[in-house]
């Protein structure tokens, strides 16, 4: 994937948004929030104006006109350029067609686990596991509601692959927990001697 000048997913989501019709980043951030995008993508104010003037740096976006609505500020109506347009093709097919490696927090904490005494870690491991469930059974009735309000798939897709994630997550964190419990995860009887060595909370 090439490195993009500017790499922040918020910026390909104002420039998509944009695409339907020119508006003022205000406008932006409401829908964006409306159609529930915050939940995959990163967003607040601060780092929504940030981004537009990153955007209009780069020749993404133009101004295209200035409106006031009675006492409110002034607010800028934003479009998409040419250079926007190729821009967010080529950054949507790089998304959608090349794996990247993520770095993420879970993966780290387990790669740094043995630091915790075999126990400890199983037990929080089944807390994860218990917490992965509940949002899992939260994100299935969120599905159900829109599936009974003749929402289109296509507007979950995002979520779908969320829930598909959570519930890989789910199987190999209740899996690990009861190897660990269960005594059977291999390399656990070195695990547990470092921890009977080592003097009170000291780790690996």
């Amino acid at each position: 994937m090439a490195k993009r000048r500017i790499e922040n997913p918020l910026a390909l989501a104002v420039l998509v948004t944009l695409l339907e019709r020119p508006t003022h980043p205000y406008e932006v951030a409401t829908l964006l929030r409306a159609r529930a995008k915050h939940e995959s993508i990163k967003l607040n104010y601060g780092s929504l104006y940030t981004v537009v003037n990153a955007l209009l740096r780069q020749g993404l976006i133009e101004p295209l006109e200035t409106e006031r609505e009675g006492g409110r500020p002034e607010r800028t109506v934003y479009r998409v350029t040419d250079a926007g347009r190729i821009e967010v093709a080529d950054w949507l097919s790089d998304l959608l067609s090349t794996p990247v490696r993520e770095y993420t927090q879970f993966e780290a904490g387990l790669s740094l686990m043995p630091a915790l005494p075999p126990a400890e870690a199983a037990w929080l491991l089944s807390e994860r596991a218990r917490r992965l469930a509940a949002e899992i059974s939260h994100i299935r009735a969120r599905h159900a509601v829109a599936a009974e309000k003749g929402i289109p798939r296509l507007f979950a897709v995002e979520s779908e692959y969320h829930l598909a994630l959570l519930e890989a997550d789910l199987d190999y964190t209740q899996r690990l927990a009861q190897e660990i419990e269960q005594g059977t995860l291999e390399g656990l009887d070195v695990w547990a001697r470092l921890h009977e060595a080592a003097p009170s909370g000291a780790g690996s």
